[in-house]
């Protein structure tokens, strides 16, 4: 399959909340610090923090592009960044998300409390969340809307403040800031869609993958399942980049 450019193929999730989305055309640091008054004061006490951690890395700030990837049973999230594109990703940081709800597998219908597994892309910025701050995800995305219920597969995923979850990813106050600091300059240095991927666990983790082995001994989907996505993991473990991602009639996910 030849596979020109980067799709992810999803519908973009119904907010229970209010929200204000960043426009990639035109937007500056300015732009930010004007949209809401909650916005504006985490530029004003993070921003500096930010860019000297940046610094003080030796990343290129702000950064071009951005990659988040979360471990549920490892409770992680990681950010990764790259100042140009043909560099390959370096790791800002991991933060600790501080409550799961759900199990190992996919998220298929609404009220499971799961956490989604697969690959998605920042959809929202939420400055007005009940939970500080809040991401949202384009849950369900293609392959979701293929495999979960049809009529009720869920919406309104969010990585965010606070530290309560059912089916989200909270990572509570301080993290948030950092991350949609982050999140609304690269989106302003034009990255239309921030992915961000949801692994069940560490792959390259003992511990983890033992755990993951144990859970899903007795269900084939789910083994099929982790052996597609875990393709991903992989490849960006070996190559500090990331593959063009597509879905099938099936519902799977297919590489180049």
């Amino acid at each position: 399959m030849n596979l020109k450019k980067l799709h992810f193929f999803g519908i973009v999730s119904v907010a229970t909340c209010f929200s204000i989305n960043v426009s990639a055309q035109g937007a500056s640091a300015p732009d930010f610090k004007s949209m809401n008054s909650r916005a504006s004061v985490v530029f004003s006490k993070k921003e500096d923090s930010v860019r000297a951690q940046f610094e003080k890395q030796k990343l290129t700030w702000p950064p071009e592009a951005m990659y988040v990837r979360s471990f549920k049973y490892d409770r992680q999230l990681e950010v990764w960044v790259k100042g140009n594109a043909g560099e390959p990703y370096k790791l800002f940081k991991t933060y600790k998300v501080c409550m799961q709800s759900g199990t190992m597998g996919p998220k298929r219908v609404e009220g499971d409390y799961q956490v989604p597994e697969g690959f998605y892309y920042i959809n929202e910025f939420n400055p007005n969340s009940n939970f500080h701050l809040s991401l949202g995800l384009n849950y369900p995305n293609a392959s979701d809307r293929i495999l979960s219920d049809s009529l009720r597969p869920g919406s309104a995923i969010y990585i965010h403040g606070n530290c309560v979850s059912t089916g989200c990813i909270p990572i509570s106050d301080e993290p948030i800031e950092e991350l949609y600091i982050i999140a609304s300059y690269v989106k302003a240095n034009g990255q239309e869609f921030i992915p961000v991927h949801v692994f069940p666990v560490r792959y390259n983790v003992k511990k983890s993958t033992e755990y993951l082995a144990t859970t899903i001994k007795d269900n084939a989907y789910l083994q099929q399942f982790n052996k597609n996505i875990k393709e991903v993991f992989d490849y960006f473990e070996t190559k500090k980049q990331l593959p063009v991602i597509m879905v099938n009639k099936r519902g799977e996910y297919v590489y180049n």
